[in-house]
This record gives C-alpha cells, sequence and structure tokens, in this order.
C-alpha cells in the first residue's frame, strides 16, 4: 500500500466532486482554512473510537441522526434545539426502556455536501449543474447559483464552529439533564400514543431519580446525569475541504479530520481505489462505510482491511442500506454480509440506514419516504443479525426537530396529501420528532428482546 499523506488522494480517480471555475480562488479560501482552529479535537475524536468500541462488542448502541443536508438559510439555534432534543427524546427511550448506554452522533456541523445521481440537471430545456449542497452551490435554478463557489466552504466552517459551540452549551449546560427530561418534549409535538408513551417512561425516569438521589446518587455528584457527550459527523465528500482540516495531533502524532468527530464514505464514492477510501484510511477519526445492495461481501472485507488494517474495535462502522424487503437476501444482503466479516473475524459496528433504501416519489410528485418502510427495514436488520447471532449496534437517519411533513405515514399519520404543508428539505425527506421518537420505541424494545 502506497505511503499516505493529507493530499495522496490527488493521486486516485475521484466521484462527486464539482469543478471550480476559478482554481486560483479555490486554492486562496484552501489555504485560508489551513489556518483556521479546528471544529474538534483528536481527543474528542478517540474518546467517541471508545464509545464505538462498547458499541462493537455489544455493550451499547449507536444513535447517528440528523439532517439530510445543513442549509445555510435554516441556520438558527432553535432549530439546533430542536434537533438536539429529539435526539435526547430518542436515545433515552432506548437506554432506558431498551437498556443499553446511547453513543450520540449528529449529523450536524458539517453536513453541508450531498451526491448527486447526475452530474447536471435539465428544466424546461436549461441544463445547469446539481445542487450539490449549500458548501459547494446554492438550490436555486439559475446559472449563478449553480456554479461553485469556493467562498462557501468559508460560510460553511463558520456556521459549524458556531454550531458546534452551541452544541457543547446545550450538553454540558444543563439541558442534558436528565431532571429536565420533561422539557426534551417539542412544543408541536401531537398529542397521540407515542409521546403520551413518552410522557409516561418520563414518569418512570422521574420515580427513578427520586429514589436515587434518596440513595445518595445525584446529578451534582455524578456527571452523567445531567451532562452527555454529543459527537458530530458528516460525509466527507468535498475532500479538498476535509484536506484543509487534515491536523497531526500534538500528543500522539496521528492525522485527524479536525472538521467533525466521525465521518463516513458514501454508498457511491466507497471505491477501493478511489480518492475518498485513501483520504480515510490515513485519519485516525472513526469512520463509517455505506454498505448498498450492490456491496459484495468479499469487497466489503478489502475495504474494512483498508480502513481499519488493526483491526479496532469502534475504528469502522458498516452502515447497512438496502431497503425494506431486501435485507434478508440470499446475495449480497445483510446475512452474507455478516457472515464474510464473522468468517474473517473482523470487529465492526453494523449500523442500519433505513432512509436512503425507501425513498419512493408520490402521486402528487414529492421525494418522500414511507414509515412503514423504514420500520420494516428497521425489523428486519435486528431480525437477520438475531438469527446470524451478531450484534445490530446502530442506526443512522435523517430526521429534523421541525415539524416537518416529508415522511408519509407514522403513529400522526402524514398523507401524501400534506406533504405540501411543511415540505421544508432542501434534499432528502426527513422524519419528524413524531415518527423518530416511533422509530426509538421499536429499537428499544427490539434491543430489550435481544438481552433474553
Amino acid at each position: 500500500m502506497s505511503t499516505w499523506s493529507p493530499s495522496s488522494w490527488r493521486e486516485k480517480p475521484i466521484l462527486q466532486q464539482p469543478t471550480y471555475p476559478n482554481k486560483a480562488e479555490l486554492d486562496r479560501v484552501l489555504n485560508e482554512l489551513k489556518n483556521y482552529p479546528p471544529l474538534v479535537f483528536a481527543g474528542e475524536a478517540r474518546s467517541l473510537k471508545n464509545q464505538l468500541a462498547e458499541v462493537a462488542n455489544g455493550n451499547a448502541f449507536l444513535l447517528q441522526g440528523g439532517d439530510c443536508a445543513e442549509s445555510f438559510s435554516e441556520f438558527h439555534a432553535d432549530n439546533i434545539k430542536d434537533s438536539f432534543k429529539a435526539i435526547l427524546q430518542m436515545a433515552v427511550v432506548m437506554t432506558y426502556a431498551g437498556g443499553l448506554p446511547v453513543v450520540k452522533v449528529g449529523r450536524i456541523a458539517g453536513q453541508f455536501a450531498k451526491p448527486r445521481s447526475s452530474d447536471t440537471e435539465t428544466l424546461d430545456g436549461i441544463t445547469l449543474d446539481s445542487y450539490r449542497g449549500d458548501i459547494i452551490n446554492g438550490s436555486e435554478f439559475t446559472s449563478e447559483a449553480r456554479t461553485p463557489d469556493p467562498a462557501r466552504m468559508i460560510k460553511a466552517y463558520n456556521q459549524s464552529a458556531a454550531t458546534q459551540n452551541l452544541l457543547r452549551a446545550f450538553a454540558t449546560g444543563g439541558l442534558a439533564d436528565l431532571h429536565r427530561v420533561h422539557q426534551w418534549t417539542l412544543d408541536f409535538a401531537h398529542k397521540g400514543a407515542i409521546s403520551q408513551k413518552f410522557e409516561n417512561l418520563a414518569e418512570d425516569i422521574d420515580k427513578s431519580l427520586k429514589f436515587m438521589e434518596a440513595c445518595g446518587i445525584s446529578a451534582k455528584t455524578y456527571r452523567t446525569l445531567r451532562e452527555t457527550d454529543f459527537y458530530t459527523s458528516h460525509e466527507a465528500l468535498l475532500l479538498p475541504y476535509e484536506e484543509a482540516f487534515t491536523r497531526k495531533d500534538s500528543t500522539s502524532g496521528d492525522w485527524y479530520d479536525t472538521s467533525a468527530h466521525m465521518l463516513w464514505i458514501g454508498d457511491r464514492t466507497r471505491q477501493l481505489d478511489g480518492a475518498h477510501v485513501e483520504y480515510l484510511r490515513g485519519v485516525k477519526n472513526p469512520i463509517g462505510v455505506k454498505a448498498g445492495p450492490t456491496m459484495d461481501p468479499e469487497q466489503l472485507v478489502r475495504l474494512c482491511q483498508t480502513l481499519n488494517p488493526e483491526n479496532e474495535a469502534g475504528r469502522l462502522n458498516v452502515i447497512v442500506r438496502m431497503g425494506a424487503g431486501k435485507v434478508g437476501a440470499d446475495k449480497n444482503g445483510l446475512p452474507s454480509l455478516i457472515r464474510t466479516i464473522e468468517r474473517e473475524g473482523m470487529k465492526v459496528v453494523w449500523s442500519c440506514d433505513p432512509m436512503h433504501g425507501n425513498t419512493i416519489k408520490s402521486s402528487n410528485n414529492y421525494k418522500t419516504r414511507p414509515v412503514d418502510a423504514i420500520l420494516t427495514e428497521m425489523k428486519e436488520f435486528f431480525q437477520v443479525h438475531k438469527a446470524e447471532g451478531t450484534f445490530g449496534g446502530g442506526v443512522h437517519l435523517e430526521m429534523t426537530g421541525k415539524n416537518v411533513t416529508e415522511c408519509i405515514g407514522g403513529s400522526f399519520t402524514v398523507t401524501e396529501e400534506d406533504l405540501s404543508s411543511r415540505y421544508h428539505t432542501h434534499c432528502d425527506p426527513r422524519l419528524n420528532a413524531d415518527q423518530a421518537l416511533e422509530l426509538a420505541f421499536l429499537i428499544a424494545d427490539s434491543l430489550k428482546e435481544g438481552q433474553k
């Protein structure tokens, strides 16, 4: 294997990258970013890896969720707070009802770039570059907006820095205190069966906390009752940006991507000889790789060998995205992936992305996802792992704390006719807080069942 450097990816074939018309401006921006402070620290990434090692060993569960793609226009403290609260709700359900600690990782503070199925988009006979996320170009269908602009990377960094600052304040400043569990319910949450189920669980937590306090265990003496660890992640898609934040850790001498605690490679960019695999094999962050129905088991083995040559638990997260009804397929389904990885003795976190394989077009031409299909894929994921004697240790969701109508179905039903009322996504449809909470209870039940 060739010698790695932060720029060695430039010698490899690369997909899903924009073409910047002004090379001099691109170089200027990248040189400026190289002097900016890191967004996260190497020690934090190591802490996440240690927690993910517990997941790989079956002693914890990974909850990874957030926006499909962050946007500049929707950047607001309330939006960040609502998404944080939605993840806290899900995590407490899984922890209390499922009986396992939950590692919380947001798709936030850097999730600005999106892969596209086509490099261009045609509308009314006009062809322009596809929208690739706010870090690259604008979503408006104009030549000016769709032209890749390097200055957007600086704006993405500034927004990410502000978001990281706010998330750290939420995680350690009192919002995550378990005594405030009732306050995590979002203002718009519907008063249906799921929200009532959460209120009942919150009451049980209150009773448990009072008992613990009577025994001398309180938030004053135990940090984990008043604070939480919250990590950030995004797809490492725009490699010039990632290279700019690749720094050598002064304590270990290892290279880390300091733009996020965890990075992942998408299903479209996981080529063994490609630039994205080359880049991520050299940084010490925990990393993920998406595995869709085209993933060959032997290819997954080679990816694991390349990305995690020392076979470290907590280093590699295999994020499976098959689609409802396809998880248990004989060829290139989850069972064959699991058996091959087990045969090789490889240590990975198995995570389920029940979103990307279940995208459809509604009759009124909205891109959407049926909640029933999302729940079904999640159930199938756990069923296969139970049958194989392995641990399904995580979920990877596109979700928001906003009151959106983007995915159809759920206990408080969103219909196709409802989609137009609050369809706010810039790319893919997201679960709203009610739908995400419904999924959290399903996961908790599955975890509890797995412990029997």
